[in-house]
């Protein structure tokens, strides 16, 4: 299948996007959700008001969207989930280095976002594997 990858980035005052891999595509909000709606709605427009043939060809047919955030809009977007004490103990990171990512005041390197997103990732396989009786 086909994959569209869409960027959400913070900004001063409000999310923005865009699609990495295809022209054309932004959208932006004061929320994430509202940024991905956004991004849905400049999809939808994209292919009502081009010809078949001036469509991006990965709109055609089946496709699906990969969002891909930057640390610090994804860490103060679930800042309300994951408290960075819950964070430290899904990725061995600790709180104030997490805390100076989700400011802003420092950029993880490539291995320290591995290690957030390893994490997560695992989190949710342990969550998909209970089930409640």
């Amino acid at each position: 299948m086909k994959t569209l990858k869409i960027i959400i980035e913070r900004g001063e005052d409000m999310f923005g996007a865009y699609a990495e891999n295809v022209a054309g595509i932004y959208g932006a909000g004061d929320t994430v959700e509202d940024t991905k709606n956004s991004i849905l709605d400049s999809i939808e427009l994209l292919k009502e008001y081009n010809s078949l043939e001036n469509t991006p060809k990965i709109l055609k047919g089946e496709y699906k969207i990969v969002y891909h955030f930057d640390a610090e809009s994804f860490l103060n977007y679930y800042k309300g989930i994951f408290t960075n004490a819950a964070l430290e103990k899904i990725t061995g990171i600790n709180q104030r280095q997490l805390q100076h990512y989700s400011s802003g005041l420092k950029k993880p390197r490539l291995p320290q976002l591995k290690k957030i997103e390893d994490g997560l990732h695992n989190l949710a396989k342990e969550l998909q594997s209970i089930e409640l009786v």
